[in-house]
């Protein structure tokens, strides 16, 4: 009596579920097979390309997010400096900073009158009997660093100005350093792009090498392509996800130590920097992976 029932109720349930809704979940259910097939025929190789995957991803996860850091500390670096200028003894601060304001890419000028200076000083060194030696200053704040040498030789040109300073060599540096960091990125991103893709393109030939006779047989028998490709595709894409998700530990070492760094120097981390770089790697891993497998099969694979 039960089992009439829960035949019925099957029965009745199965009639209102579309046709296509149970074809659709038959053919994802026969992919994910498919899948793990694949790679049980690969065996060890698995591991060898995981292995691989993950140590080119952490190369690729550590330098974007080194990338991250020495651009804020660039930016910060930048936003810090100021360029000192020492006005002649007839200049009036007034008018001189009023006349560099009119500068373009200059944020903001301070003036530090020679009076001032003279009193901190003699604060700091305990001389009273001296005449002021000291100019009248002007500190002056380019909105971004790239623009300071602009900004330095307008002001240069001004006859009032005795001399003038600024971190020069410091500033350039940074700049250097954060240029090459990012050149540097960019090339890793080529070379996990090269490796990735031939190493994958690799592994799905052996698997349709392996699979041969049993994909001519469903292309005869009318399979749709797809359905024979897109495991394949997925395996490899899979290879870069894993491979990306396991590379996250050692990227999270190094964004430890860089946190600190920044914690040290007193500079706020990148926002979001942790985020962009997760979603980097994974999803770099995972297209390159995919696109291994593409190649591979449009290469080996005639459907």
């Amino acid at each position: 009596m039960n089992n009439s029932k829960a035949q019925k109720l099957k029965k009745k349930v199965k009639n209102h579920i579309p046709k296509d809704w149970l074809t659709e979940i038959r053919i994802v259910y026969r992919m994910l097979v498919e899948i793990f097939n694949d790679f049980r025929r690969t065996g060890w190789i698995n591991l060898a390309i995981i292995t691989t995957m993950t140590a080119i991803l952490t190369l690729f996860g550590a330098l974007l997010r080194t990338t991250l850091s020495v651009s804020t500390f660039a930016h910060e670096l930048g936003n810090v400096l100021e360029i000192s200028v020492y006005l002649k003894s007839n200049a009036d601060a007034n008018i001189v900073s009023e006349r560099i304001k009119e500068f373009n890419h200059v944020d903001k000028v301070r003036i530090i009158t020679k009076e001032k200076s003279w009193n901190d000083l003699k604060r700091e060194l305990d001389i009273n009997d001296i005449e002021n030696p000291l100019p009248d200053t002007l500190h002056v704040k380019v909105d971004k660093p790239t623009n300071t040498n602009e900004v330095f030789e307008k002001i240069k040109a001004l006859s009032v100005v005795e001399d003038m300073s600024y971190a020069q060599d410091l500033a350039k540096k940074i700049q250097v350093l954060n240029k090459v960091v990012n050149t540097t990125t960019v090339f890793v991103v080529i070379i996990v792009a090269i490796l990735t893709i031939t190493i994958i393109n690799n592994t799905i030939q052996l698997v349709i090498q392996s699979r041969k006779e049993e994909i001519e047989i469903m292309r005869l028998m009318g399979v749709s392509n797809w359905y024979i490709r897109i495991p394949l595709i997925m395996q490899g894409a899979l290879y870069g996800f894993v491979g990306g998700l396991i590379a996250l530990v050692p990227v999270d070492i190094v964004q430890t130590m860089l946190n600190n760094i920044h914690k040290f120097f007193v500079v706020p981390s990148p926002v979001f920097a942790g985020n962009i770089v997760v979603i980097s790697v994974l999803i770099l891993g995972t297209a390159f992976g995919a696109s291994g497998s593409f190649l591979s099969i449009k290469k080996h694979l005639q459907v």
